[in-house]
């Protein structure tokens, strides 16, 4: 399984979460067979609201999981469509979100709970 974290800087499985996926300056990629990580910048950063490109970034990585402080319905719609389920992260780091993902304790993001504004969580 691949997992998908947008964080605030590049120190991997030590970098914290970003507050919102499509804004993040940077995306964290963990290969939970592999035990690998990768860090990709966010090319998409700097965007109006709604006009996230979510896929563009992370094309051809095979991600199968985001978690993420929070993303609009539009993200969420286009991820689940590509077969990529979304959870929320709560503070912490890369690490602590693949733990409590495979523990089960990170509530899946729908349609009807994704954020209306850049500053949700």
């Amino acid at each position: 399984m691949k997992l998908c974290i947008p964080t605030t800087t590049k120190d991997g499985q030590g970098a914290m979460v970003h507050e919102h996926f499509g804004s993040a300056p940077f995306f964290t990629v963990f290969d939970a067979e592999a035990k690998a990580w990768e860090v990709i910048d966010n090319s998409h950063e700097h965007h109006a609201h709604g006009m996230c490109q979510p896929l563009a970034s992370l094309a051809g990585r095979n991600i199968d999981v985001v978690v993420c402080g929070g993303m609009g319905a539009r993200a969420v719609q286009k991820f689940n469509e590509a077969g990529i389920k979304v959870y929320r992260a709560v503070p912490g780091t890369v690490s602590d979100m693949a733990r409590l993902l495979s523990e089960g304790a990170l509530e899946e993001i729908t349609l009807a709970g994704s954020c209306a504004h850049h500053t949700c969580r």
